[in-house]
């Protein structure tokens, strides 16, 4: 057997960001420290920040007054944002800023008078987040049919956003065939899916024509991570999503195969090396890292992230001074 490891895989910079934001809350603050939904779409990763202290919940009220909040990468809408300043809640906005971009394009079609076309998935963190903030506006597109099934008024003024976690074959379809139906049609300045969901679909599609096998290390509410295995299934390649080696099952796998691994941008590494020790131990696999694009993107703390680690280094500094 030989393991092709593709590249890049696994986190990306917003990922990377808004585990560092709960990481020094918890640090910092102690715990408990309560996020609104899951921090990413992982599985291995809420639970070992649960098995520290952190509390992951659905409603802001579950948070008690005066408590810590995090809002999670995927963003919230308006209204959470709300509630939780009613709460008395200390915030911390992890939302990463590829997400943030759509939001601020929601917020400035609505307020230019335009109906939003936004492509997503139904009941995502991330597509109920930037509903949230012109409701009034946004229609959801979910599909080709949703596309042929719109009928806006004559002289309506159109613009389209996307998810920032889509597949990138599928979403270009429907935003072609939205330019057909309204050639005058409007969309965002730079294209909305982020550069870490392109470049993990484009080096698995280059990789899918020598796999026999395709594992993505992932969690089943990733949106991302599913993106993959649709991805490789369109090729005619058998693909699975597991959270780790547990998911792995033996009669996926023979002597002889190339199995391509690759991770979702909200999986940790750890998972991919599990999945690979899997592979090893059992079928005495060779294992060869594939090369790929360099992503060297960092994005910036939040300010109120920043405060907290100021204030700490000020408090350990005047205690070394005495």
């Amino acid at each position: 057997m030989k393991v092709l490891l593709a590249a890049p895989r696994g986190f990306c910079a917003g990922v990377h960001m808004a585990i560092q934001c709960l990481e020094i809350a918890l640090r910092e603050l102690g715990s408990p420290v309560y996020v609104f939904h899951e921090i990413v779409h992982n599985r291995r990763v809420v639970e070992s920040f649960e098995a520290r202290g952190t509390v992951f919940i659905n409603q802001v009220e579950e948070a008690p007054p005066g408590g810590v909040l995090v809002f999670s990468a995927h963003g919230v809408s308006p209204a959470v944002r709300q509630a939780a300043r009613r709460r008395g809640l200390r915030t911390i906005d992890a939302t990463c800023p590829l997400v943030a971009k759509v939001h601020s394009e929601a917020i400035r079609f609505a307020r230019e008078g335009y109906t939003i076309l936004l492509i997503g998935h139904a009941g995502h963190d991330e597509i109920q987040g930037v509903i949230g903030e012109a409701p009034h506006a946004i229609v959801l597109v979910r599909s080709l049919d949703d596309v042929e099934r719109l009928q806006p008024p004559a002289h309506a003024k159109l613009a389209w956003l996307t998810q920032t976690t889509l597949s990138v074959e599928d979403t270009a379809r429907l935003i072609a065939r939205l330019q057909e139906r309204f050639p005058h049609i409007e969309g965002p300045a730079k294209e909305d899916i982020c550069y870490a969901t392109q470049n993990r679909q484009q080096a698995l599609a280059r990789l899918c024509g020598l796999a026999d096998v395709v594992v993505v290390a992932g969690s089943q509410n990733s949106s991302n991570s599913r993106r993959l295995v649709d991805l490789a299934l369109s090729k005619g390649t058998p693909a699975h999503l597991v959270d780790g080696a547990k998911g792995l099952h033996p009669g996926w796998f023979h002597s002889g195969q190339t199995v391509v691994v690759t991770a979702g941008a909200s999986a940790p590494e750890a998972a991919v090396q599990e999945i690979v020790a899997w592979l090893v131990q059992r079928y005495g696999a060779t294992v060869q890292e594939c090369d790929g694009r360099i992503e060297d993107q960092v994005f910036a703390l939040p300010k109120e992230v920043r405060r907290i680690v100021a204030s700490a280094a000020q408090a350990e500094a005047r205690e070394a001074f005495v």
